[in-house]
């Protein structure tokens, strides 16, 4: 099976043939009770080939593409298949979304990685939530207001006529600087302060120099110093808060950067994947109560899923097409068909006639895209300390700690093993790991990556908060 973004199959030699004593050994090796001081853990390991406890689930979602691997489960049967009857519900943004979750209205959801960490450390809203499967690699991209196209665009470096990607938020120096001497603010948007897009348009931006701001105790609006303010808008009103001059660009998944091409009132000006390649994207989460009392509910959940998000990468994007026109359905992601398509099928349009390849733009399946690594966690909460989300120091092993309360290879372990002694995912698709993936590079800064040293990792960068230093409302300070 050739995949959509790179298939792991044939890169690597098949996994040994599974018995009940090597399923036994890997859940003792990724995840178990002995990884957390957890007894739930073991709890829901054993007892998932068990009958289905919970039969009628109804999970949540956001009008987004990366939401498919829930729609695909739905419309191509795979729910069915493991004996559940699921609603699939849209919410109306995703502090919506994550009280459903926690007050039990969902029994699951299609959710921002960040979520879970947030909720279990207690930022925002307090609450055990647990994350076993990662739901797609990339999907988002930063977009420029035409007005701000306007004025950096005769400066980038072309080829061929056409911009060099990526395009580096350094470009946007002299525009913020043009504003401040207005006495306006350069303002832009993304979705949700622990969300993805929240950290990859940091990351851009003091990447390029300039500071996104810090955020206080009880402060969710994380502007502290900021050259460049962030605000929080649903992902299908990005459009049209741009085009209202609300904000001067945003970062979102998809449809909603197409959208802006579509409209003609925004370019999108760089993806995820050219800020970090292959990196992390959204989870399913539920709470770990609900996996502890339900786990063959949960199982079964888990093992929908990766079917569905086998289909969607399986011989090279042939379903990509299909799932178009599921996800254009009103009750799904709601866009047009070619606004979705123009992300979906291997190809992203950053402005009319800049249409270039994209292959692995959305990344369901392949390169292990649903295994919940803790690497990927610990990113995660590196970024929320970076910016005072976590307002003090913290050491390596809380971050290790913290990422194995949430992200649960052992119930992604469980039900993909599962799936390969059935036939129905190569054993190939399921990593060898600790959890915790190489030193990763590819980030549009060069700074390298390793999740065993996140203190390390953050004294790296020359825009964030360094040991020892705390964020008051007058700004930054400590050593």
């Amino acid at each position: 099976m050739t995949g959509f973004g790179g298939s792991a199959v044939g890169r690597r030699q098949a996994i040994a043939a599974l018995g009940a004593v090597a399923f036994s050994l890997a859940l003792a090796g990724c995840g178990s009770s002995s990884d957390t001081g957890t007894s739930g853990e073991t709890v829901a390991a054993a007892n998932l080939d068990g009958a289905i406890e919970k039969p009628n689930i109804k999970l949540g979602f956001i009008k987004l593409t990366d939401m498919a691997p829930l729609a695909i489960a739905k419309e191509k049967g795979f729910f069915a298949e493991e004996g559940l009857n699921v609603e699939l519900e849209p919410q109306a943004n995703w502090k919506v979304l994550l009280d459903g979750v926690i007050g039990g209205q969902l029994d699951g959801a299609h959710m921002l990685a960040g979520q879970p960490l947030a909720a279990t450390i207690g930022y925002g809203t307090k609450a055990d939530l647990i994350a076993p499967l990662s739901l797609d690699l990339n999907g988002n991209a930063i977009t420029l207001s035409n007005k701000v196209w306007a004025m950096i665009e005769p400066d980038l470096p072309k080829e061929g006529g056409k911009p060099v990607h990526p395009i580096s938020a350094s470009h946007l120096k002299p525009v913020v600087a043009s504003y401040k001497q207005q006495g306006k603010q350069f303002k832009m948007g993304m979705v949700f302060p622990v969300s993805t897009h929240n950290y990859e348009l940091r990351y851009w931006l003091a990447a390029g120099g300039l500071n996104p701001g810090f955020y206080t105790n009880g402060d969710v609006a994380g502007t502290v110093a900021a050259d460049v303010p962030l605000s929080v808008t649903p992902p299908p009103q990005m459009p049209a808060t741009l085009e209202a001059g609300t904000i001067d660009g945003y970062c979102v998944g998809e449809p909603w950067n197409q959208a802006a091409v579509h409209k003609k009132i925004g370019v999108p000006v760089i993806t995820d994947d050219e800020i970090w390649h292959d990196n992390p994207e959204k989870v399913f989460g539920l709470r770990k109560d609900f996996a502890e009392k339900y786990p063959a509910t949960t199982a079964a959940i888990l093992r929908a899923l990766i079917k569905a998000q086998q289909w969607l990468d399986a011989d090279g994007g042939a379903n990509r097409a299909e799932a178009v026109k599921i996800l254009s359905q009103p009750n799904y992601v709601g866009a047009d068909a070619d606004v979705i398509a123009a992300s979906m099928t291997g190809k992203f349009t950053f402005a009319p006639g800049d249409t270039r390849d994209a292959k692995g733009f959305n990344i369901f399946f392949d390169k292990y895209a649903g295994y919940p690594f803790y690497s990927d966690a610990v990113w995660y909460l590196t970024q929320m300390r970076r910016w005072g989300q976590i307002a003090d120091d913290k050491t390596d092993q809380w971050y290790f700690d913290t990422a194995k309360a949430v992200y649960r290879p052992d119930l992604y372990l469980a039900a993909a093993k599962k799936l390969v002694a059935d036939g129905a995912i190569p054993a190939a698709s399921v990593p060898e790991t600790d959890g915790f993936r190489a030193p990763q590079g590819g980030f549009i800064d060069g700074v390298t990556y390793d999740a065993k040293a996140p203190n390390a990792y953050l004294a790296k960068f020359a825009i964030g908060l360094k040991q020892g230093q705390r964020v008051t409302a007058s700004g930054v300070s400590g050593s």
